[in-house]
């Protein structure tokens, strides 16, 4: 997966963030990235933390465990996760 990158204890995940839709889900792949539909508005870094809780959850990890590695104002981002489960790709996909 380009979008799913295992190394170091962390894994990579390559993001393509729609804020502002109606409810909050992964909407499948778009190009090399993943991507993320999110009910919360792209405004005051609302966005970003609605992101960081939605993977925790989906994982279920805590939201310590899921950083912002870089996109903080663009719609693509890239997020480190810390302890990812091995089936990160299923749980996240929804497969």
């Amino acid at each position: 997966m380009d979008w799913l990158r295992e190394g170091d204890g962390r894994t990579t995940l390559t993001l393509h963030i729609q804020p502002g839709a109606k409810k909050t889900e992964v909407a499948g792949l778009y190009g090399d990235a993943l991507k993320i539909r999110l009910a919360a508005p792209p405004v005051d870094g609302k966005a970003n933390a609605a992101l960081i809780e939605f993977v925790a959850e989906r994982l279920g990890l805590s939201k310590s465990a899921v950083s912002l590695k870089s996109g903080q104002t663009s719609r693509r981002k890239v997020l480190a996760v810390i302890d990812a489960p091995a089936d990160t790709e299923k749980l996240l996909l929804g497969a």
